[in-house]
């Protein structure tokens, strides 16, 4: 049970939190039922999550092998039995899906357009340069997407553009961090690392960190279900920092090959994202809109 629970990567199910990003910025944070709603929904999306998991793992497992971290993993290293990953992956989705419909159909199409785009990706799209990182952001958006749909409200398209270019500016750093992992061995792990290098990785990170910083700096004064005050405008400095951070990591220590791990290891990470999110709570509670 240790090597399978390994395999469905419980800390990466901090990512499937952003489904709260709906209910924190409507306002609606305290109101129990939809609260409620929204934690059944996280629940279910770790559940996809894990599926999808255990399904790329179960198609990689030959390249995993050849990577000189991947090959720990339950599944390469033989921790795990193939059988009963397969197990796992038939029935996750067995029951996920039908409570994802139950919850609201809306949520259950996007669940299943979710776990396609998934499938697609685990053994096709990620082989596609530019497109593999396009779809892992895709992932993030519909998690947003997904949030508004359980508790029927509708969010800032801004919120959804800051979104998509930050999980673009976290897959092309993880992109950069992968290819110099493996050095001139790319091509053993994953194939689309050979259509990439550093300099144009760089370039990539450089554009979107750039469009993120514009894109939510414009949301903090433009989007209608803002304090009138623009009081959201004194988080900039943390998002500001928070990719700086990100930059530096990446570009002096090296690091950057798996984003989501990083932000629940660097401490100035996580300290700046507890205070981002300290201040959007002061914000949008406290303030007349």
């Amino acid at each position: 049970m240790l090597p399978l629970l390994e395999t469905l990567r419980p800390k990466q199910w901090a990512k499937n939190g952003i489904i709260f990003a709906a209910l924190v910025f409507d306002v609606k944070l305290f109101e129990p039922d939809l609260f409620l709603r929204t934690l059944a929904g996280f629940g279910l999306m770790c559940l996809l999550a894990s599926t999808v998991y255990l399904i790329n793992d179960l198609a990689d497992i030959e390249k995993d092998r050849q990577h000189p971290q991947k090959r720990n993993r339950p599944l390469p290293s033989g921790r795990l039995s193939k059988n009963v990953a397969i197990v796992a992956a038939v029935i996750l989705p067995l029951v996920a899906l039908p409570l994802c419909f139950y919850l609201h159909w809306g949520f259950g199409l996007l669940a299943v357009f979710y776990l396609v785009k998934d499938l697609l990706y685990s053994f096709w799209l990620k082989h596609v340069a530019i497109i593999d990182v396009l779809i892992l952001a895709l992932g993030f958006l519909l998690r947003v997407a997904a949030g508004a749909i359980i508790i029927s409200v509708q969010i800032s398209p801004w919120l959804y553009i800051c979104m998509t270019l930050l999980a673009l500016f976290l897959g092309f750093g993880k992109r950069r961090g992968e290819l110099l992992l493996m050095h001139h061995e790319s091509g053993n792990s994953r194939k689309v690392l050979e259509e990439y290098s550093v300099p144009f990785l760089d370039e990539m990170i450089n554009l979107v960190s750039t469009a993120t910083l514009i894109a939510y700096s414009l949301y903090t004064f433009s989007a209608p279900n803002l304090p009138k005050n623009h009081s959201m405008m004194l988080t900039i400095p943390f998002v500001l920092y928070g990719i700086f951070r990100y930059l530096y990591l990446i570009h002096m220590k090296g690091e950057g090959g798996a984003p989501d791990e990083l932000i629940l290891t660097d401490r100035p990470l996580q300290i700046t994202f507890g205070l981002w999110g300290l201040a959007v709570i002061l914000v949008m509670y406290l303030n007349p809109r």
